[in-house]
């Protein structure tokens, strides 16, 4: 091996010791076939990217710069028994991460950063842009940063007088079926931005984007007050694991 391969492998001074342990190796090498399994992953995903391979090999990917000198392929499957798919085990919460035996607090903070990565790359493609000409993008955006969750989360889209997404609030979190609204606070929060429209964002746990008639309920509160006030309410997104429904091309609004 030659001195820039044993540096390449070397197992990297990021984290503590809370990870994992590698097994001992002799003179600091990687056994053949950790070596060549990684070479392999690292050629596929750059021959044909993300897309050419399943989400447990493009998590072995991310967890071998975190874990240098270990076979990560078993902790790939457990993170993904424990969580169901890639997207799932980058939302998941610090404390459900390093429930899983070989996960430390350092290990699952890398992972927690990819997720902080992936959600700013997909929101600058809609802050400060039209989003009614971006629908595609703002669609993309709330299913990156909602999708995967497990408790319900509810976002508000400010918008300007051209449409213009100027801000992105999360209002509040609840549990897996339900999450506590205010509209006269979605006003206030209006007025202190001068925005003139707004579109709700919420997501359902369950996977299944069908409003429940508490859902329909609050959109019209939030609507009642809003159109006191001059400001328009768009529409209000209900975001699923794989699709989206639109309370406005449904008809609720």
């Amino acid at each position: 091996m030659t001195r820039r391969n044993a540096f390449e492998d070397a197992a990297l001074p990021l984290f503590g010791s809370d990870e994992a342990q590698p097994v001992p190796l002799p003179e600091g090498r990687l056994p053949s076939y950790i070596k060549d399994h990684r070479a392999r992953l690292r050629a596929r995903f750059l021959e044909g990217g993300a897309q050419a391979m399943p989400d447990y090999e493009l998590l072995e990917l991310v967890l071998f710069r975190a874990i240098p000198r270990q076979d990560v392929k078993p902790l790939a499957r457990a993170l993904l028994d424990r969580f169901g798919d890639f997207n799932r085990v980058l939302s998941a919460p610090m404390h459900q991460l390093v429930e899983v035996p070989g996960i430390g607090d350092s290990v699952a903070t890398d992972l927690k950063i990819l997720e902080a990565a992936a959600h700013r790359m997909m929101r600058s493609r809609v802050m400060q842009r039209p989003v009614l000409s971006g629908w595609d993008a703002l669609l993309d955006y709330c299913h990156t940063a909602m999708s995967h969750r497990a408790t319900e989360q509810f976002r508000v889209l400010f918008l300007d007088t051209r449409n213009t997404l100027i801000a992105d609030e999360e209002q509040g979190r609840g549990t897996v079926n339900h999450v506590p609204v205010y509209p006269r606070e979605i006003a206030k929060r209006a007025l202190e931005l001068d925005a003139t429209a707004l579109i709700l964002v919420h997501n359902h746990p369950s996977g299944d984007p069908t409003p429940s008639q508490a859902d329909i309920d609050m959109t019209a509160q939030v609507q009642s007050v809003c159109q006191a006030l001059g400001i328009a309410l768009h529409d209000h997104l209900i975001i699923g694991k794989s699709r989206e429904l639109s309370f406005r091309s449904e008809g609720y609004l």
